[in-house]
């Protein structure tokens, strides 16, 4: 264990003094950032999008509330449409509500708004502008008992009855509560797998500069194999810790809702244990077929392949999204290359954890990650002292057996 943690060491201040790691560990949050930022900069216009908003006025306030939104770029407009005919007559306007002011501003405090696709996003902040006009109108109607008082203080509410605002709310309300931390585990498991290909680089790089057998005179090569694995995790943490003090101030800024309120919670240990036996499944194939290249500029098409095996959850992306709970979203799980990817997109979407499905998967994950690195250490301990050429998947397969 001892050497194990030297090779660790070795390999985290070796890549911490290499500029082009330290270069890619700032560039990656900042590029991120940009693509995040850069559709608001260049969907910027001089002018604001104008709403047109149709008013139907039942207690007489039109006058009032035209000197409310007098502040807002809207053009509105007095109608007679009943509010049952709104949503059709929305399907052939542009940027455009309906408001229905009737006796239930009063009774209940509440305002029926409709929307469309193209009616700006800000709208529904803008118009409780309109509150104040409407609360003057119960103060006037109402004698001011304490029951009626009581109406008054909690002001008014324009609630947006649209059937596309209704699912988009319930997206920003329930799911993003689970989308949050799953979107962090796996900006987690994706740093450090990432980081962790280097691994394949790291042991290819040694085998061609022929220090091997140097390094190899005072370790096993199983010490040397679990150095790189462990340091390799520490370097893929390092990015993280780097990624969330540059982007997440900027996202907590940006994004208007309590990203740490739903960051911090009890499934995030969950999906970060799947994300870090992830990047162990991945490690050990990294390590050992990097072990077996005598050169990664003449990487074949298998050793290519190990390399695509982080992106395979891609694969199931299509039936999770459209049923988490469903044949192929549970396929997905158990299989232990895809089994981290697909397991944390389940889990940000499901309202309810299937707790023995979750239990199978890693169990499944764990046990496979203990067989690959009793594989990855066989393959390691003789390929990276075969000079020549790359290794064959026959060859390999010899030595599994052996």
């Amino acid at each position: 264990m001892h050497n194990t943690k030297k090779v660790a060491k070795w390999e985290i201040k070796r890549n911490m003094k290499n500029k082009s790691f330290i270069i890619g560990m700032f560039l990656t949050p900042i590029i991120f950032l940009a693509f995040f930022l850069l559709p608001d900069l260049f969907g910027s216009d001089d002018e604001a999008a104008t709403t047109t908003v149709y008013v139907n006025d039942q207690l007489g306030v039109y006058d009032q509330l035209v000197v409310a939104a007098s502040k807002t770029e809207w053009l509105m407009k007095p109608t007679d449409i009943i509010e049952k005919d709104a949503t059709v007559a929305l399907e052939s306007l542009g940027d455009a509500a309906y408001i229905f002011i009737d006796e239930r501003a009063v009774e209940t405090g509440n305002v029926s708004v409709y929307t469309n696709e193209d009616t700006s996003s800000a709208f529904m902040d803008e118009v409780q502008l309109l509150g104040n006009p409407l609360q003057m109108v119960q103060i006037e109607q109402l004698g001011l008992t304490p029951e009626e008082a009581a109406v008054v203080a909690q002001g008014i509410v324009f609630e947006d009855v649209s059937e596309e605002t209704k699912e988009s709310g319930l997206f920003n309300d329930q799911l993003l509560e689970r989308v949050v931390p799953g979107a962090f585990a796996a900006v987690v498991m994706l740093s450090i797998v990432f980081t962790g290909m280097a691994i394949f680089q790291s042991a290819s790089q040694e085998k061609k500069d022929k220090i091997a057998e140097i390094i190899l005179s005072s370790l096993t090569p199983a010490e040397l194999m679990q150095g790189k694995i462990i340091g390799y995790f520490v370097l893929g943490i390092i990015q993280v810790v780097v990624f969330i003090v540059i982007a997440l101030p900027v996202l907590i800024w940006k994004i208007d809702f309590p990203v740490i309120e739903y960051l911090f919670v009890p499934e995030l240990l969950l999906l970060l244990l799947i994300s870090v036996l992830g990047y162990l499944l991945y490690a050990a194939l990294f390590v050992g077929i990097g072990a077996t290249m005598a050169d990664i500029s003449t990487a074949g098409n298998f050793q290519g392949m190990v390399m695509m095996l982080p992106f395979s959850p891609f694969l199931f992306i299509g039936p999770v999204f459209s049923d988490p709970s469903g044949f192929w979203a549970q396929l997905g799980s158990y299989i232990p290359f895809t089994s981290p990817g697909v397991l944390i997109m389940r889990l940000s979407l499901l309202e309810k954890y299937p707790w023995v499905e979750i239990i199978i998967a890693i169990l499944i994950l764990a046990v496979s990650v203990w067989i690959f690195m009793k594989v990855a250490g066989k393959i390691f301990k003789i390929g990276i002292l075969m000079y020549g050429k790359n290794a064959t998947p026959g060859e390999i397969w010899k030595w599994i057996r052996a």
